[in-house]
């Protein structure tokens, strides 16, 4: 049988595997292999599990919860440690925004449906506004460092290299860092079909991410030049991000099904899901 990933680059732990050798190698002992299945949206994952395409796949926090409200029938299976240096919501410097609630009526800038619409609701929520009412929230479009100097939109939510590449400029502040809102874990998950059927391969899944995390872990140089290459911009810059990232598995926890359910309430209550989700459903020990 063939096992398939969904890989695309916003998971870092799932962009590295597919680069190496490890995951044919830990399911060659049970007798199976793998491929990947490569695609752009990382919000679409769930919708590819449902389909059959993918068998496992890894987001961050919002997309398994978005995929539990639109009824898909999932199953976490590992989480990283927690990355408060992955993202951060910028301002301008010299710009009006000096707290989140400057915020309301403004447009901010961040991949919707990803884990940084959970670092911006949640944020709106602890300041008393709503992420459905208080800001228009809109995609990235490639240009949001020149958009955010002339004023054209008020906020920012960048993460990796491309965060690095604009940190250290002066022209923008952090207005709010990711790690004193979420844990922003990176989170993988599997159809419930798959995961209950297959525990073997769900577990050589997991020791092959796990043994991709080391490898970038212990060749950061090394997975720099590989980012670069492929996705542009400085090996300086992929290098940071990298550095900032745990690159460690941990199994999934009673903290992290609060830490999704908090953020799927949110969500209900700013109208970004229609309908309640109960995350303990998606644990496979429940």
């Amino acid at each position: 049988m063939t096992i398939t990933l969904g890989i695309h680059r916003s998971n870092p732990s799932l962009y590295f595997l597919s680069r190496l050798d490890y995951l044919d190698e830990e399911l060659a002992k049970i007798g199976e292999q793998g491929r990947f299945h490569h695609y752009t949206d990382g919000t679409r994952t769930g919708e590819l599990l449902a389909q059959g395409v993918i068998d496992l796949g890894g987001t961050g926090s919002t997309p398994p919860v978005t995929a539990q409200a639109a009824g898909h029938d999932l199953v976490y299976t590992a989480v990283s440690a927690p990355r408060p240096e992955h993202g951060a919501l910028l301002v301008r410097a010299d710009g009006p925004v000096r707290r989140i609630a400057d915020l309301k009526g403004t447009t901010v800038v961040l991949a919707v449906g990803s884990w940084q619409t959970h670092l911006l609701a949640k944020a709106l929520h602890a300041a008393g506004l709503s992420y459905r009412d208080s800001i228009t929230a809109e995609r990235p479009s490639g240009d949001e460092a020149e958009r955010l100097r002339s004023g054209a939109i008020a906020g920012w939510v960048a993460q990796g290299a491309e965060l690095e590449a604009v940190r250290h400029t002066g022209e923008f502040r952090v207005l709010v860092p990711t790690g004193e809102v979420i844990s922003d874990r990176s989170v993988f998950f599997a159809r419930r079909e798959f995961a209950a059927g297959r525990p073997e391969a769900v577990a050589a899944v997991t020791a092959a991410l796990a043994r991709a995390d080391h490898w970038v872990a212990e060749h950061l140089d090394e997975a720099a030049a590989l980012a670069a290459a492929d996705q542009g911009g400085e090996l300086a810059d992929h290098r940071a991000a990298l550095a900032a990232l745990p690159w460690r598995l941990e199994p999934v926890t009673e903290e992290f099904i609060a830490e999704q359910q908090e953020a799927a309430d949110i969500f209900h209550q700013a109208g970004f899901i229609e309908r309640p989700v109960v995350v303990r459903d998606a644990f496979l020990g429940a």
